[in-house]
Parts: structure tokens; sequence; C-alpha cells
């Protein structure tokens, strides 16, 4: 690889070393995971006769590790196949055969310095000259760990931090030393960001670094506030959650899943780090201490020990009832008792739901209420912190920004915050209020700029507080956003469902923006008017977007409310245009190519399946999904499965293609969905010649590259007698199978219903012999399936019953 790493040793197989050995293999590489060595016997190992000097015995705490992570929900690993690409020893036997090879060695032992100190020192003894050690302490001065080194190890010696669950969370964070040689930081960050995915910012080497020390003010701050103002936790949680562009988990949810026990950990450990940071004492504050030693005090610890600021009640109908912490009673009297949820209402909250984050801000710190007081409390409070932390703990605004969002999920970080808000207006009323914010602010204001970011020809700019002017924000070429694309030109065509923009080198990109990004009329609107351009001088189309998901398939309201009212001209017209869309998509003369990531259901597989190319985020959860409403797939995803699983093996002579075709009716009849890009891979979604890419922030740059690379000698698919039809001995063994399903009780007869219909599509009807046939007799047959269960009472009730309460149906 460009970057020189191959080959990793992580050392310390806990939950967050196996994690990074798991998202390493993930990345493709060759990963060593070691642990020390037992020094005494279980009593199983005993009563087998087993001595510590047994290779299972030797290996028992690191394979413990390993299997932890392997079996851990959420999957750490893409597949299951990527568990061989580690290989596991002890720190006894395999310490020297693993680091002497090793081009990056990842510290990942107990946080305190004296055994890191020692690890370091082996280390040195024996890793290569070149090779990157690096430490994942997550508040250990990483100077300290390199104390009594080489100046030659220092150079090449720096904090990785990552967020756990590593394959998750976006963020790294990297500290270097002031001995540490820029170039290695240069060399780990381009590696983080291209080969692991990573949102990589550089810290400076101070207490928790950026991200937990931005997080431990803000949250102590917010709950010290709440408690003395008289807040529920409820009300705090539906303040500070998605209506503030942030995690729906709020400010005392999200405590509970770190755990009591690690807040007041936290805080107790910072506090004497940070003598100079004026704002510490709310850390120590009050009310705020006093409620998290009750909780302690009780062994109440969050989510690990099922209670903590919420506790779970379930009544006899198995309803959950989720009651907030009293925590006033908990402060002043050392109470713990539990109220009741009455899911709070504001009246700015109310009229500002529906609008976009920065519109919402805006309106919510001003508003002259409970919920505006609070919002205006922790937004100003958080600004005035930020700008007091820089350049101690960072010297880019973006960093800081950075880690904030991909760390913790914020959908905009402080300084992007304020400058929605309007940095001079705020500036001037938190300092009415008595609230100071650091001198250079001020400075760059009086010096005429009055935003933290900002544009020149088109390119994002960043203020700097070291040269006091902005700078180009430091970013990859191969990350392209969204709202520099628009800033820069207008859409091509748009309406409220999607927009056609001009990514460059004639490229176009289709975006999706309805609701879920769900197919509907307006999307196939846009997508026509980019058909018609790649009939003209387009090079080619992206289909992409930056939503929380690629999209969820087909409104689904649409054939609910026609269906259940008679409409099948409508139905059957909107089941034609979708196909027709499709496929003038697959025909067109000029590539296309899809850039799906997270969920991508139904009509949102089967708009990709249509693309020339697939390059696919990493987290891409891909699956056709349509048999839990009681249907199939019906805009070519069951065509295009049978033309790319089964047709490529039905070349050769005397081929079975039951397998194949088996394959394809359980990828679909049981609404299989991947857990990652590479499962999709393996289900079939994705062609050994689809790219997956690991960071999302470089998907589109990559998407319009592929199409750059298709567009020299282009010519369009063959899309006449391409796909095979097995026809009715095929179908008639697959009836079989059906019936033996539905009369062992493992389908309901309405399951049999659809089964069948998806079999004879699959199978391309009854035809007398096997035969090859053109694309558009599969869509036909795939819209007469439609229609006919469409029309059926169950599957009726399956569709309303997923609209109603998000989950299917079995009837």
């Amino acid at each position: 690889m460009p970057y020189g790493i191959n080959t990793v040793t992580v050392i310390g197989a806990g939950t967050m070393g196996a994690a990074i050995a798991g998202q390493l293999a993930n990345a493709g590489m060759a990963v060593t995971l070691l642990d020390v060595a037992p020094s005494e016997l279980t009593a199983q190992e005993q009563a087998a006769g087993l001595t510590l000097e047994h290779p299972k015995v030797r290996n028992r705490i690191v394979q413990a590790g390993f299997e932890r992570m392997t079996k851990a929900r959420p999957a750490n690993l893409f597949s299951a196949e990527t568990a061989s690409r580690i290989k596991l020893g002890n720190l006894s036997d395999d310490f020297e055969r693993a680091v002497s090879k090793s081009d990056w060695v990842i510290e990942v032992i107990i946080e305190k310095a004296e055994p890191k100190q020692a690890l370091m020192q082996r280390i040195e003894a024996v890793a290569p000259a070149n090779a990157i050690i690096s430490s994942n302490t997550s508040g250990i001065p990483i100077h300290l760990i390199s104390e009594g080194r080489s100046a030659a190890f220092k150079k090449r010696f720096l904090g990785t931090h990552f967020f756990n669950p590593p394959r998750y969370l976006h963020l790294l964070e990297v500290i270097p030393t002031p001995e540490t040689d820029s170039q290695i930081v240069t060399r780990i960050r381009d590696f983080a960001e291209h080969v692991l995915g990573k949102g990589v910012v550089i810290c400076k080497d101070t207490p928790n670094f950026i991200a937990h020390r931005m997080f431990s003010y803000v949250v102590s701050d917010l709950r010290a506030f709440a408690i003395e103002t008289g807040y529920s936790v409820e009300e705090v949680d539906r303040l500070t959650g998605d209506l503030l562009g942030r995690p729906k988990s709020g400010t005392f949810r999200l405590g509970d899943v770190v755990g009591i026990d690690v807040l007041a950990l936290v805080n107790e450990n910072l506090y004497p780090l940070i003598p100079d940071d004026e704002d510490r004492e709310v850390l120590h504050g009050r009310y705020s201490t006093a409620a998290l030693k009750v909780l302690l005090d009780n062994k109440l610890l969050g989510s690990k020990t099922g209670q903590g600021f919420y506790k779970t009640v379930t009544d006899a109908k198995g309803e959950k009832t989720f009651l907030g912490l009293d925590v006033q009673a908990a402060a002043e009297a050392g109470e713990v008792s539990y109220i009741e949820p009455k899911k709070p209402r504001w009246a700015s909250v109310g009229a500002v739901r529906d609008l976009p984050t920065t519109y919402r801000l805006r309106e919510l710190a001003n508003a002259e209420d409970p919920a505006g007081e609070l919002i205006w409390h922790t937004l100003s409070h958080t600004l005035a912190y930020a700008s007091k932390r820089v350049p101690e703990i960072a010297d880019s605004l973006a960093d800081i920004d950075n880690a904030m969002k991909w760390g913790f999920g914020w959908e905009l970080g402080p300084f992007e915050t304020w400058d929605v808000l309007g940095v001079a207006q705020t500036v001037a009323r938190m300092e009415g209020e008595g609230l100071s914010v650091a001198p250079w602010v001020k400075a760059m204001l009086a010096n005429g700029h009055q935003t933290f970011y900002t544009y020149a020809n088109t390119k994002p700019q960043v203020y700097s507080v070291l040269e006091q002017q902005v700078v180009p924000l430091a970013q990859s070429d191969t990350v392209l956003k969204l709202k520099d694309l628009k800033r820069s030109k207008r859409p091509l065509a748009e309406n409220e469902s999607a927009s056609l923009l001009d990514m460059g080198d004639g490229v176009l990109l289709l975006e999706f923006h309805s609701k879920m990004n769900a197919l509907d009329a307006g999307i196939f609107a846009i997508a026509q008017v980019a058909i018609e351009r790649l009939y003209g001088n387009a090079t080619g189309l992206v289909i992409g977007n930056e939503g929380h998901n690629f999209s969820v398939g087909a409104n689904l309201m649409v054939l609910g409310t026609a269906a259940r009212a008679g409409q099948w001209q409508e139905v059957e017209a909107a089941l034609k245009a979708g196909q027709d869309a499709l496929m003038a998509l697959r025909k067109a003369p000029k590539p296309v190519v899809a850039a799906p990531f997270q969920r991508v259901l139904g009509g949102g597989v089967e708009i990709s399946l249509a693309s020339d190319r697939i390059v696919a985020q990493a987290e891409t959860y891909m699956g056709l999904v349509e048999f839990g409403v009681g249907i199939i797939p019906g805009w070519g995803g069951c065509k295009e499965l049978v033309r790319r699983i089964v047709s490529p093996h039905m070349h050769a002579t005397n081929v079975n293609p039951t397998p194949y075709l088996r394959q394809v009716f359980e990828t679909i009849g049981f609404a299989k969905v991947s857990t990652s890009a590479v499962e999709a891979r393996d289900l079939g979604f994705l062609s050994t010649e689809d790219r997956i890419v690991m960071n999302t922030d470089h998907l589109l740059a990559e998407a319009k590259r592929a199409v750059l690379q298709l567009a020299d000698g282009y010519t369009a698919p063959i899309t006449k007698g391409n796909v095979y039809a097995a026809g009715r001995d095929v179908l008639a063994s697959m009836k079989i199978e059906i019936y033996s399903l539905q009369s062992g009780g493992y389908i309901s007869a309405h399951d049999a219903k659809i089964a069948n219909k998806l079999a004879y599509t699959l199978c391309g009807g009854d035809l007398s012999a096997p035969q090859w046939m053109d694309e558009q007799y599969f869509l036909d047959l795939e819209r007469e399936a439609v229609l006919s269960l469409a029309a059926e009472a169950k599957t009726q009730e399956r569709v309303w019953y997923m609209l109603q309460n998000g989950k299917p149906l079995r009837n």
C-alpha cells in the first residue's frame, strides 16, 4: 500500500483492542492481536489436566477477547470470513515475532502510565526502525507514555485514539507530541482516512484531547443547569437530542449508555489535570455531582445495570415505559425516585420541529419560553467554552467541530453552530449576560471577519486563530460535499423530491431528498431529465445523496392508498413508471454509477442494480424486503438477481440452475439485508467489479471517478436475450419446496402465495423449456405479480401494518 502499512500488531485484547483489530481486518490488513499469557489455570483447565504451557492455555485471554469481539452485536466485522485476517498470540511467546514484522504497533492495554511505559521499552527493542508506534489511551498524556525512550522512538510515536465501536464511529483522534515527526503524522492521518475510512482530527497532547474534553464540559454544565432550574430528565432529552441535530439519546439517556460510573470517573480524573481551565468547576458542580453520587451509591450505573437516569418498567402486556429519575430529589435529598413520562410540549418547539436544523437552532435559541431558555444556555456555554479551548486543545476550529460531529453524532460542530446563530449577535448577547468568550473571537470580528467559515472561489475556508486570517479548509481531494457543490453551481433541475447537480467534468448527480429518500414520481421526473442530458453532452451520471440513508425504497403510502381504494390503473401506472425509469437508466448511452450507503432497501436496491457500477460505502445495508409487505420486487429486483446470479452460470452446458435460483429465492423470500457492503457482495447485490469505499466522505468523489473511468469507450449493456428463464420443470420443484414449508408450519398460507408468485417470476413463468429472455419479459412478470398480490386483503393488511408500526406483519 502507498502508506507503507500492511501488517499491524494490536497489543491488548480487551473490548477496545479487539475491536480495533477487527476494523483493521475489515480494511484488509494482516493483524496480530496479542495479550498476556495466563499466570494461573482455571478450574476447567485444571480438571482437564492442562498446564500453563499448553497452547490453549497460553492464548486463553487473547482468544476470549477475540471471541467476544466476533460475537458482539452490532457486528465488529464486515463478514465472518474477515476474522481470518487476525492472528492471535500472547506477549510471552509471540511478541518478538509479531512486533518485529509490523508496520504499525498499537498499544491498547490498561489505562495506567507505568505498564504502558514498560511495554514501550519492549516494543522499542524489537520493532522495525520505520514502524509507527501509537497508544490508544483516552486520557494519559502521550508524552508521558514515551518517557525514557530514545529520540528516534519519540519521532515515530503518537497517540491514535479510536472511538468505540471503531467500526461505526467515524472519529480518530491523532495526538502527536512535540517530538513526533510531522511526516509520521501525515502518514498515519492519510492511512486512517483513506484505508480505515476514519475522520481524523489532530489534537494537542492535553488532558482528554478534543472530543472527551468538550463532552465532559457540555454534559456537566447542562446537567447542573437542568437540576438547578427544575427541568426533568425527560424534558432535557427531548430538547437536546435530534431537535438540535444530535442523537436522539439526548443528554441523560446518553449518560446511561456511557455509564454513570464512567461519567463520574472522567470528571474526577480530568479536574486536577486542567488547573488553568477557567470553567473546570462545572465538573464538580454541587447538584450535578450529588445526583451522580446517589446513583453510584445505589449501584445504578445506567444501561449496564439496567437502571440509571432512566428506569424501564414493563407491564403485563409487555409494553415498556421509561421513567425518568427525579434529579432534583436525588441532588437535594439523596432520594432515588422516578417520574412517569409526561411527553412535554412547547409551542416554540412545535413551530419549528419540521424545519431544517439551521432554522430550528436560530428560532429556538431566541425562543422566550423554558425550551428556549435551556437551549440557549447549552448552546451559548458550549460556544464560549469551545472558543477558550483554542489553541489549547487544537489549532484548527474545524478539528473541534469534526471531533464533535464524528465522535458524538452532532450534525453541526460548535463553530458551525455559532455561524448559524450569527457570531456578532451571539457574542453581544453572551457578554451582556456575563458569559465571556475568548479574546480572539472579538479580535476576529474587529478585523472584519464575521464568520468562522467562508468560501473563496467556491473553496471552503476557515478562520485560523494562529494566523489571524481565513485559510483554506484542510481536506482531501477525495472529499466532495454537496453543500460545496451547491454553493458553486445552481441545480440543473429540481423539485421537492430530487435535484440534478453538475459535479464537474460533465458528470451529473441525481440527488434524492424526499422523505427517507423514498422513490416517487418526483425522483423519476428528475431522473428523466438526467437521462435526456445523457443523450446530449453529459459524460455520465452518479446517483447519490448525503441523507441519513441512500433510499428506503418505494413510497409505500402511494401503493397502500391506491390499493385500498381499488385504483388499479394508478397502481399499474406507478409500477410501469418505475420500471421504465430504471430501464432508461440501465440503457442510457453514458455510464451510470450508484453510490449507496447505510439503508438501501427495496427500490433503493433496484435503482442501484440498474446502474453500470456500484460504488458502495462499507456500511451499506442492502435488501429486497418487499416480501415483508406481501409483494415481490417490482422494479427489476427479481430480474437483476436472476441476471447477475443465475444467468452467468448457464452459458456452460449441463448446469443445473436450481442452486442459483434457490439462492435468489432465499435472498428475496427471506428479505435478507446485508450487514455490510461485503455481505451485500456475498448476497449478489454487488459484483466483483463494484467498489467498496471505507470513508463516507469520499463516496461521491469516488463514484464520480468511476463514471470518468467508464466513460472512455463506453457502450450501453445488452438487454435482449440475456436473462435465463429456467421454465416449468424448475418451477415445479420450487413449488414442492414451498408446499413443504407451508405444510411444516414454517410459513403461512399467504407467505406461500407470495412465494409461489416469486418462484414463478424467477423461473420466467411456466415455459415448456429453458430459454434466454429479454429483460422486459421479466419486468412484465414482476409487474403482473405485484398487481395480483396487491389486490389481496392480507397484503393490504401487511402494507398498512408496516406504515403504522414500522415493522412487518406475518399474517
